[in-house]
Parts: C-alpha cells; sequence; structure tokens
C-alpha cells in the first residue's frame, strides 16, 4: 500500500506541476510575468477590485513579486490601489485595466470556464469536493510540521 500511495503523490504532483506550467504558458503568450497575470486574474475575477491581502494570501508568491507587479501595473496605468477605511489596500483597475484585463485575464478565464464547460455537474462537485478536502487536510498536515 505505502507504494501505491508514494505513486500517486508522484503522479498528482507531476499534474499540479504541469497545470501550473500551463498557466506559464498562457502568461508567455499573453506577453506578461506570471505574477502579473496572477495580480490581473484576481482582480479581474473579483469584479474588478480586490483586496491587497487577498491577493497575496492566493498567490503562493512573495510579497515583493506581487508588489513590483502591481508597481509595473501602476506604471502602466492598468491598476491603482485604494485605501479601505482601515489600513487595508484595494487594487483596483483603471479603465484602461479593465480592456488590459480582458485581453489577459479574461482570456485565461475564459479558458478555464471551456475546460470546465465539459465537464457534467457531478464531475465538477467531485473535483470541488475532493480538491477542498485534500487542501483541508495537508493545512493540518503542514500545521504539525
Amino acid at each position: 500500500m505505502q507504494n501505491g500511495i508514494y505513486e500517486i503523490i508522484h503522479r498528482i504532483n507531476c499534474l499540479t506541476e504541469d497545470i501550473d506550467s500551463q498557466y506559464h504558458q498562457a502568461a508567455v503568450k499573453l506577453g506578461v510575468s506570471d505574477s502579473v497575470l496572477f495580480v490581473l486574474y484576481m482582480v479581474y475575477t473579483n469584479g474588478e477590485k480586490c483586496l491587497l491581502c487577498d491577493i497575496y494570501k492566493s498567490s503562493g508568491i512573495s510579497k515583493q513579486t506581487i508588489n513590483s507587479a502591481i508597481r509595473k501595473l501602476e506604471k502602466d496605468q492598468i491598476v491603482y490601489l485604494d485605501k479601505t477605511g482601515g489600513k487595508e489596500k484595494v487594487v483596483c483597475l483603471t479603465e484602461q485595466g479593465k480592456l488590459y484585463a480582458k485581453q489577459t485575464a479574461a482570456k485565461v478565464f475564459e479558458a478555464e470556464c471551456n475546460v470546465f464547460g465539459g465537464w457534467n455537474e457531478e464531475e465538477m462537485k467531485q473535483y470541488l469536493s475532493l480538491i477542498e478536502k485534500f487542501d483541508v487536510s495537508l493545512r493540518e498536515q503542514i500545521q504539525k510540521l
């Protein structure tokens, strides 16, 4: 059984890396860095604005890299930072940014929609359920390290 688990973990890790590679290829084809695409994707899919802390938490990318991506996008007048009532900052798309997001992040989102559009409801529920279960369990195991 132990060898079977090792093989399964190896296969899952290979598939996860391959999926990550697909997003990298999307960024290359769209002419942006992975971090810029991630920021644009988060802002676009969150209604054209997103809390900066949510971008940090969701990315797995260093804060420094995310900040560099945002500075580049600000310089290019794609996004701007807005402060909420507290210390939180919100990354917002400019009018030019909305167009740019449609040329970049929206295409990735559309590709994902096309993939899941080919699945039936049961397949989507099963995939989501298993990924959520893995996420929760792995989080618990990592906390024990």
